[in-house]
């Protein structure tokens, strides 16, 4: 997926001259053919993260398209408060890509985990966020993306999830992958595959469930979920990501404001960090966020 977003945001730049990349010597291998094309438009700014975002917003204001790039505890966690100041108060058109979500980082302990990313950046006025759960959202989001004015958050895994998504992609509106009825699955970012694996499970049950990718995270579509709420769907929200503020939390406001009553369970991270270290996907078993954990879950 990384890749997918680098190849795309080179086709960007060779029609947008104003598109750069900021690294805080971050992106090895990744961002080198970005580099080679357009030397005068990357910029290495060594470990030095807050300031990598300042100098972006700085870029913006002067007309340039800056891309933040780096992992995600160093791009969100430690600049959070550039991030507010500079790019969200501001309303810089800096984009920001977070690498790693989740549990991507799983050897590096939770130090480089990614489960808090989108609560963070979500309390924040005029940013919106993606969350890309296949090759094809990526690279239609980049390519989106790119044509705003807005500052974004982009929160992308490290690897490659193939095609799921064959639906057209707009910012901000949910893409149904799978129609049915009296269950929806709404899944975000890492959690899009195993959604899809669920949901088949779920049809060998005999049940139609649907199956919903919200890649846009901010602003959520709160038409879709209004209508699977009038509906009476239950609904079942998935993110590798604490359930606290992400795509759970955005579901369930709009639920409860509704005044009506449905069925409803947030799947991610509970109020924990892992002191697990191994890679992703065992991390992810523990937390129950593998098929198998999610079948246990919600059956």
């Amino acid at each position: 997926m990384r890749m997918v977003f680098a190849n795309t945001l080179i086709k960007l730049a060779e029609e947008d001259e104003r598109i750069c990349i900021i690294t805080p010597d971050m992106g090895y291998g990744i961002l080198d053919n970005f580099q080679k094309l357009f030397p005068n438009r990357y910029f290495n700014l060594g470990i030095t993260e807050q300031n990598c975002m300042s100098v972006a917003s700085g870029m913006a204001l002067n007309g340039l398209k800056p891309y933040v790039y780096s992992i995600i505890p160093f791009v969100v966690h430690r600049c959070l408060e550039q991030i507010r100041v500079d790019v969200s108060y501001m309303n810089t058109d800096v984009k920001i890509i977070g690498v790693g979500s989740g549990f991507e980082y799983g050897a590096a302990g939770a130090t480089h985990h990614g489960t808090e990313d989108m609560a963070m950046i979500r309390a924040l006025p005029n940013m919106t966020i993606c969350a890309p759960g296949d090759n094809y959202e990526m690279e239609e989001i980049a390519k989106l993306t790119a044509k705003t004015s807005v500052p974004t958050y982009i929160r992308i895994g490290r690897h490659n999830h193939g095609i799921l998504n064959h639906n057209k992609i707009e910012i901000g509106k949910a893409s149904i992958i799978q129609e049915g009825k009296d269950i929806a699955l709404i899944a975000t970012g890492n959690m899009l595959p195993v959604a899809y694996d669920f949901a088949q499970e779920l049809k060998k049950q005999g049940y139609l469930p649907m199956l919903v990718s919200m890649h846009t995270i901010k602003p959520i579509d709160k038409e879709l979920i209004v209508n699977l709420i009038d509906n009476k769907y239950k609904i079942y929200t998935f993110e590798e990501h604490t359930i606290i503020g992400g795509l759970g939390s955005a579901v369930s406001e709009i639920i409860a404001e509704s005044g009506k009553g449905v069925e409803f369970k947030r799947i991610g991270i509970n109020d924990e960090y892992s002191h697990i270290v191994g890679s992703a996907q065992y991390i992810r078993e523990q937390f129950k966020l593998d098929l198998k954990g999610v079948i246990e879950q919600c059956c």
